[in-house]
């Protein structure tokens, strides 16, 4: 070969080999280790695209040229906040991937994550199953069912294109007037203990030998959850939302913090802070607690994110001086910030105070680190676009089976039958004529309660698909046996009806959050008068559908059998298979029944502890066969 020749080849050679060379990029080579692969990203990442990772703006404004223009990290769904009413999922996901593609199009094309709010089930989604909510999911005490729970729920999400869910809440709620003590599992830390069984149900089991305090979330089926609201918002004075847990240090990480180690110890992917504060200083901005504790003590490597517009409310009134609120709370520990609209704002400061080094550029890599690490372990950078290939899997009928099985493990028998009478339930499916009343006996909404399908929920049976107590009702009696349904007779009707038996639905109607904290926790009218209407003109069986014990003491003795049914969700037949006897009652308050609201709070092992009704207390029935059953009460 001519020397000429022989010296060209050799240029090729090597410039197709320093091209090769330039284009491998370790951070996109799924054989090298996560911290490898987040070093090498790091070193590529300008500022602006560090603290574009730590923002999550709301869907609405994530059109993918914010997505590119700012390097978003993550999109959320509000509440309520859905791609068109009653969306599909193949909507969704449409939806999801064009955002992702806003993100993938950015110079390092690292992908956002999306969350939303899956509290019980896939909530926000038409025709998915809603779950029971927590304070009904307490009573079960069964961890196995919670984690099939976890698993149903994280099918029904990925299958709309979401990888992250805002869930579960582990707080322990001390005082029932707090307007979300139905996201709380129990008053007793450990039973919200045991219940953290979901979040290997959400994010799979973590392997034997993980490092201690490692995000897992184990393939497609799969979302990273979020143990949430950290730490102590269910104690706060009077149950106020948002407001002032006073407790001591070794009350706070008794009660409040145990299941948190349980949470990280299950390898939770990132953990919310709450809106509440601790002896006056603001979780927000509460450094010790978030870094010092948290992350440093118990050893959590995922990432904290604030909640809705969390910074904001470090200051009273919100937002009085937000530089001040951006600097307390990326100090403080959070990794990413929830500014769903004023995200521009929050950039801009946050850029400013690195630049002038108020914050330093090593707690920005921290929280980076953190964040790609949830990323890369979540598998978003091999399959950042979702499909529709588990469209099927929501409001399936394996998950509505599950959770009408959760509904009948979550109901409280409290009452069955007056003084020296025999028990009513098990109800008799083959009686001549029977009552149905109540408010709540005929209401999809009521019974499914807040964050579903809206934030503060929805009244009516058109808001998804489910089954309402008074249609379980009907197709479990006899076909021989009349129904009439009375929304709210008179005492008159009643009486000259001469019904075997009723069957009364009553309780609280839709809340979330501050909107639910109430000071007198009574039953919404006309409730207390249909009861008082029925009871004793006929034998009754009142249903409570609440999110925490409310006021019963008055009509108690009028009452013949007393279910606490708590926020069902969808599947209403649950109620029926136990009122009827084809599966017996199991349930035992994980919450003190209180007498009067006089004496809130009131927690088991309270030395002045006189409840109407202990943690613990719950009556059990046989299970009938239909052939078994009396031909008339």
């Amino acid at each position: 070969m001519p020397l000429a020749a022989f010296l060209v080849l050799c240029c090729c050679c090597c410039s197709s080999s320093a091209v090769l060379e330039s284009d491998y990029v370790k951070y996109k080579d799924p054989s090298q280790t996560v911290e490898d692969r987040i070093d090498d990203l790091l070193a590529r990442m300008t500022l602006a695209e560090k603290i574009g990772q730590m923002t999550q703006i709301e869907r609405k404004v994530a059109t993918p040229d914010v997505m590119r223009e700012f390097s978003i990290g993550s999109v959320l769904s509000g509440g309520g906040s859905v791609p068109a009413t009653r969306a599909s999922p193949q909507a969704w996901v449409d939806m999801v991937n064009d955002i992702q593609k806003g993100s993938l199009s950015t110079r390092l094309g690292i992908p956002m994550i999306y969350g939303i709010d899956a509290v019980h089930g896939h909530n926000n989604v038409y025709n998915a199953t809603i779950f029971p909510h927590n304070v009904g999911l307490g009573v079960t005490r069964d961890p196995v069912l919670l984690k099939k729970i976890g698993e149903a729920t994280a099918l029904e999400v990925r299958a709309t294109g979401i990888p992250y869910v805002f869930a579960p809440c582990i707080a322990v709620c001390r005082d029932p007037r707090w307007g979300r003590c139905y996201e709380s599992y129990s008053e007793d830390h450990r039973i919200v203990q045991m219940m953290t069984e979901i979040i290997p149900g959400l994010q799979g089991d973590i392997p034997s030998n993980s490092p201690k305090g490692v995000p897992f979330v184990g393939g497609k089926g799969k979302v990273a959850a979020c143990a949430k609201h950290f730490v102590g918002d269910g104690g706060t004075t009077k149950g106020i939302n948002e407001n002032n847990t006073v407790i001591d240090e070794r009350g706070l990480l008794t009660v409040h913090m145990p299941a948190y180690l349980d949470a990280i110890q299950k390898g939770v992917a990132t953990v919310m802070v709450s809106y509440s504060s601790w002896n006056g200083e603001k979780m927000h901005a509460n450094r010790g607690l978030v870094t010092g504790f948290l992350k440093k003590k118990l050893g959590f490597k995922g990432f904290v994110i604030s909640d809705w517009e969390g910074i904001d409310r470090i200051t009273s009134p919100p937002h009085l001086n937000y530089q001040y609120s951006v600097h307390a709370g990326v100090s403080a520990g959070i990794d990413m910030v929830m500014v769903p609209f004023n995200y521009q704002e929050f950039i801009t400061d946050l850029t400013a105070q690195v630049q002038n080094k108020t914050v330093r550029m090593s707690r920005i890599n921290d929280a980076v680190r953190r964040i790609l690490r949830v990323k890369f372990e979540a598998g978003l950078f091999e399959s950042p676009l979702a499909d529709n290939s588990l469209a099927d899997k929501v409001g399936c009928r394996e998950h509505r089976e599950l959770a009408r099985e959760a509904v009948r493990k979550s109901l409280v028998l409290l009452k069955n039958g007056k003084s020296m009478e025999k028990p009513l339930i098990p109800l008799p499916r083959r009686a001549r004529k029977i009552l149905v009343a109540g408010s709540h006996a005929d209401n999809l909404g009521y019974q499914c309660g807040g964050w579903t399908i809206e934030w503060q929920g929805l009244t009516g049976n058109d808001l998804t698909s489910g089954t309402t107590i008074l249609s379980a009702i009907k197709s479990t009696v006899h076909p021989s046996t009349q129904v009439v349904y009375n929304e709210n007779p008179d005492h008159g009707f009643v009486s000259s009806n001469n019904f075997d038996y009723a069957i009364v639905v009553v309780g609280e109607t839709p809340y979330a959050e501050t909107a639910g904290d109430s000071l007198n926790l009574t039953i919404t009218e006309p409730g207390p008068a249909t009861i008082e209407s029925i009871c004793g003109a006929a034998r009754c069986v009142v249903v409570v559908i609440s999110g925490r014990p409310v006021v019963i003491e008055p009509y108690i003795s009028k009452i013949d059998a007393l279910v606490a049914a708590w926020l069902p969700g969808s599947e209403g037949q649950g109620v029926a298979d136990l009122l009827f006897g084809d599966y017996g009652f199991t349930g035992r308050l994980a919450r003190t029944w209180f007498r009067t609201v006089d004496q809130l709070p009131m927690n088991v092992g309270d030395i002045h502890y006189d409840p109407l009704f202990p943690v613990g207390f719950g009556l059990t029935t046989r299970t009938v066969n239909e052939a078994d059953a009396p031909a008339d009460s």
